[in-house]
């Protein structure tokens, strides 16, 4: 989805950030089927831009963008919007990985998804972050 479609998705609460437009699809795809409404960037610079003209609630986010680090682009998003909850995904890191503990004991990231992940992890987590 575009960034101008995007903006036409007021009512969207997750943001999707991944390179693979398969992923997008797949994660999109799971949240759809709990009711839960997403937009998906394939860069982090789209992210980006998504993240300063729209609030969204939580954000997945994966380690690996051809533009930027998933973990650097966590942080900037976080600048944008403190209260965004963001969960990062990731085929590279495992979730004891040293960096992604940091992260997380920094606020800097909420989360953490392995892939492949399981399509209930992944209800589970949007489902407690868009709790009200």
């Amino acid at each position: 989805m575009t960034v101008e479609n995007a903006m036409i998705r007021s009512d969207a609460a997750v943001l999707i950030v991944d390179d693979e437009p398969g992923m997008c699809w797949a994660l999109g795809h799971i949240l759809k089927g709990s009711g839960i409404v997403s937009v998906t960037a394939t860069s982090g610079q789209e992210a980006l831009r998504l993240a300063e003209r729209q609030r969204f609630r939580l954000a997945f986010v994966d380690a690996k963008l051809p533009d930027a680090e998933g973990l650097e682009l966590a942080r900037r998003m976080r600048e944008a919007d403190p209260g965004i909850r963001i969960v990062l995904v990731s085929g590279y890191f495992y979730g004891d990985d040293p960096e992604v503990l940091q992260a997380t004991a920094a606020g800097v990231i909420n989360g953490f998804v392995s892939k492949p992940f399981l399509h209930d992890e992944v209800r589970t987590i949007a489902r407690a972050a868009l709790a009200p």
